[in-house]
C-alpha cells in the first residue's frame, strides 16, 4: 500500500475544489439566478448593452450595417432639406414648376405653351396661337391639379393664359394716335 493512499491530509487536498472548480460553480449558481428572474441566458446572447435599440444618431463611432443619417444621400434630398431650412421652398418649388414644365404639364401641352412669370400665386402662360390658348382655358383646372401635384398645394392658385402678341403697327419713336395707315382701306 501507498502512504499517500493512507493519509487523510492527501484525501483532503485532493478532494478540494480547484479554483476552476470555484469559478464554474459561481457561474452555474449565477445563470440559475438569471433563469429564475426570467432572463434568458447563454454564451451567444448579447451583452444588456447591445440589446437595447440604437439611437438615431450617434455621436461617435461607425455607422455600422444599418442605415443612418450619417450615409452618403442623393444630392436631390439634400437640396430639398437645405431649401426647406433655410425658407426657400417657395422659390424652390417655383423653379421646379418652371425648369421642369414638360414634365409637369405633359409633353403635348409644354409644346404649345411657355410659362412666362409666377406672380401673386397665379401663373401666366403664354401659348403658341389662340386655339391653343382656348384650350388651355378648357384644360385649366386640369393643368393646376397637375402644378400641385408636381410642387404642392398652394404654390398656383390660378392661371392667367394669353394667346400670342399681336402684330404692333407703331414703327418708330414717334407716333400719331389714331389707327395709323389702316384708317383709310374703307
Amino acid at each position: 500500500m501507498n502512504s499517500a493512499d493512507e493519509d487523510p491530509a492527501v484525501d483532503s487536498a485532493a478532494s478540494a475544489p480547484s479554483g476552476s472548480d470555484i469559478a464554474r460553480r459561481a457561474l452555474e449558481e449565477a445563470r440559475a439566478q438569471a433563469r429564475a428572474n426570467g432572463k434568458a441566458v447563454g454564451r451567444g446572447n448579447a451583452s444588456p448593452r447591445r440589446a437595447r435599440a440604437a439611437p438615431v444618431r450617434r455621436s461617435r463611432g461607425w455607422s455600422g450595417p444599418g442605415p443612418d443619417n450619417r450615409d452618403p444621400q442623393p444630392l436631390g434630398n439634400l437640396a430639398s432639406t437645405i431649401a426647406r431650412s433655410s425658407g426657400w421652398s417657395d422659390k424652390f418649388a417655383e423653379g421646379t414648376v418652371f425648369g421642369r414644365w414638360s414634365a409637369v404639364v405633359g409633353d403635348d401641352v409644354a409644346s404649345h405653351c411657355v410659362p412666362t412669370a409666377l406672380r401673386e400665386r397665379v401663373l401666366h402662360v403664354s401659348a403658341e396661337s389662340t386655339a391653343w390658348a382656348t384650350q388651355l382655358r378648357m384644360l385649366q383646372s386640369q393643368i393646376l391639379a397637375r402644378i400641385a401635384a408636381a410642387v404642392g398645394d398652394g404654390l398656383v392658385t390660378g392661371l392667367r393664359i394669353t394667346g400670342p402678341a399681336t402684330p404692333s403697327w407703331r414703327k418708330g419713336e414717334r407716333h400719331v394716335s389714331g389707327r395709323g395707315p389702316r384708317d383709310t382701306y374703307g
